[in-house]
C-alpha cells in the first residue's frame, strides 16, 4: 500500500474507482455523475479513472445520476455515485427505488446543509432525511475511514444475505477538502477483498422478468418484511466483512460503534463523524485527571446499533448526545433514536440532547467542555439544547 496526503474526496473517489475496477471480470462498473459542492471532486476523480470495463455517465441531474446507477445495477454491474445536500433531495425518489429493488449500490454523500438559505458547510440533515429508506448508513470520521468504509460498503451491500444499498457519509470540508495521510491500497488488494458481483435478481435476456410492477398488499408487506430481516442481518455480516478487511489490508476498519473510556464511565458523550475527534481529545484530558467520562462514536446509523449502544452505556448515569443535524419538531435525530434505545434500561440513564455544529458551525473543545459541564450538573433531561457561537464567544442559547 502507498500512503499519500490526500483529501477525503480523493479517498472516496479512489475507493469507488478501485472497487469498480475489481468487477472487471464480471459485468463491469457504472457510475452516474452530476456535480454539486462539496462532492464534485469525487465524481471528477471517478470520471478520469481508466476502467478496464466500465462507464462513467454524465447526466443532467442528480435524479438521473441515481437512475443510471439503478439501471446499471439491475443489469448486474457494480454501480455507485456521489452527491450532497439538495442533490440528495432531488434524487430522493430514485434513492427509495434503489432500496426497494434491493440493489447493492454504494453512494458517497458529503454531508452539507440543506437550503434555502443556501449554505455549503457540514450538516448531517441531508442524509438523515433518508433514514427511513432501506439503505445502510455509515458515518466516517477521517479520510482513511472514508476509503476503508467505502470498500467495506461494497462487500456488505453485495452479500446475498443483505442485498441493500449503502450510504457512506463524510463531513463537508472538514473531511472532504482536508488532506490527511491515507493508505491507498493497490488494485490487487482491492481485487482480493471484493468478490465479483453476481446479482441474483439481475435482469437477463434468457429469463425475462418484470421488476416494480403492481402487487397486492400482502406481497408488498412481505417484501418489507424481507427488507427488515436483511437489516437485522447487517450487524453480523458487517463483522464478517471487517474480519476479511483486516486479513487483506492488515488494518481494522471501525465497526457499528467505537468506544473510548466507557468501561467505567458515569457520563458518556455520544457523537458521530468529526465531532467525535474533538470529543475524544477533551475526554482523554479529563480522564487523565480522574473524571469518569467516556465516548461512544456511532459509525453505523442504519440499521441502528441499539444492542451496541446499550452495552457501551451500561455503567452510564448520564448521556449527552451531540447532533450535527435537526429534524423540525423533534430536535437531534441521533438523540431521538438513542433515547428510544435506552428507554427500558434499568436503571434508566438521563439522556440529554445537544444541537451543535449545525450549518457548519465549529464544534471546538470549549463547546465540548460546555456540554460536559451541563450534563454532569443535570438532574433531569429537557428538550434539546442549542449550542451556538456568537460574537466569537461560545455559549449555550
Amino acid at each position: 500500500m502507498s500512503k499519500k496526503l490526500v483529501t477525503g474526496n480523493h479517498a472516496a473517489g479512489y475507493a469507488l474507482s478501485t472497487a469498480g475496477e475489481a468487477n472487471r471480470n464480471a459485468r463491469g462498473a457504472v457510475c452516474g455523475i452530476y456535480p454539486i459542492t462539496p462532492q464534485t471532486e469525487i465524481v471528477e476523480y471517478v470520471a478520469k479513472f481508466p476502467f478496464t470495463k466500465g462507464r462513467v455517465i454524465p447526466v443532467e441531474s442528480e435524479h438521473s445520476a441515481m437512475g443510471v446507477s439503478i439501471g446499471a445495477s439491475i443489469s448486474g454491474a457494480r454501480a455507485f455515485t456521489a452527491s450532497s445536500s439538495n442533490g440528495l433531495a432531488y434524487m430522493v425518489e430514485n434513492i427509495m427505488v434503489a432500496g426497494y429493488y434491493r440493489l447493492p449500490i454504494v453512494m458517497v454523500a458529503v454531508n452539507r446543509t440543506l437550503g434555502p438559505p443556501w449554505n455549503i458547510w457540514a450538516d448531517q440533515s441531508d442524509t438523515l432525511m433518508l433514514r427511513d429508506f432501506p439503505w445502510i448508513q455509515l458515518y466516517c470520521e477521517t479520510n482513511q475511514e472514508v476509503l476503508d468504509t467505502t470498500l467495506l460498503a461494497f462487500r456488505l451491500a453485495e452479500d446475498r444475505r443483505i442485498l441493500l444499498p449503502a450510504l457512506v457519509c463524510l463531513d463537508a470540508f472538514i473531511v472532504s477538502h482536508t488532506q490527511m495521510g491515507t493508505d491507498l491500497p493497490e488494485q490487487e488488494l482491492v481485487d482480493r477483498f471484493l468478490p465479483v458481483l453476481d446479482l441474483p435478481h439481475r435482469l437477463r435476456c434468457d429469463k425475462p422478468a418484470t421488476m416494480g410492477g403492481l402487487v397486492w398488499p400482502q406481497e408488498a408487506m412481505s417484501q418489507r418484511l424481507e427488507i427488515d430481516e436483511a437489516m437485522e442481518r447487517v450487524p453480523g455480516v458487517l463483522e464478517e466483512c471487517r474480519t476479511a478487511f483486516a486479513e487483506v489490508f492488515g488494518r481494522e476498519v471501525t465497526g457499528a460503534v467505537e468506544t473510548f473510556g466507557v468501561e467505567d464511565a458515569e457520563t458518556v458523550l455520544i457523537a458521530s463523524s468529526t465531532i467525535a475527534t474533538t470529543a475524544r481529545e477533551v475526554i482523554r484530558n479529563r480522564r487523565a485527571v480522574g473524571e469518569k467520562i467516556g465516548l461512544l462514536k456511532i459509525k453505523m446509523y442504519r440499521p441502528f446499533p441499539e444492542a451496541e449502544i446499550r452495552a457501551a452505556c451500561r455503567t452510564a448515569k448520564k448521556i449527552a448526545v451531540l447532533d450535527r443535524n435537526y429534524a423540525a419538531g423533534i430536535g437531534g435525530i441521533f438523540w431521538w433514536d438513542v433515547r428510544a434505545a435506552l428507554q427500558d434500561c434499568s436503571p434508566s440513564p438521563l439522556v440529554q440532547g445537544y444541537l451543535t455544529g449545525l450549518c457548519g458551525g465549529d464544534v471546538t473543545p470549549s463547546v465540548i467542555d460546555q456540554v460536559i459541564g451541563d450534563i454532569t450538573s443535570r438532574h433531569r433531561a429537557t428538550k434539546p439544547i442549542w449550542m451556538a457561537i456568537e460574537a466569537g464567544k461560545e455559549k449555550s442559547r
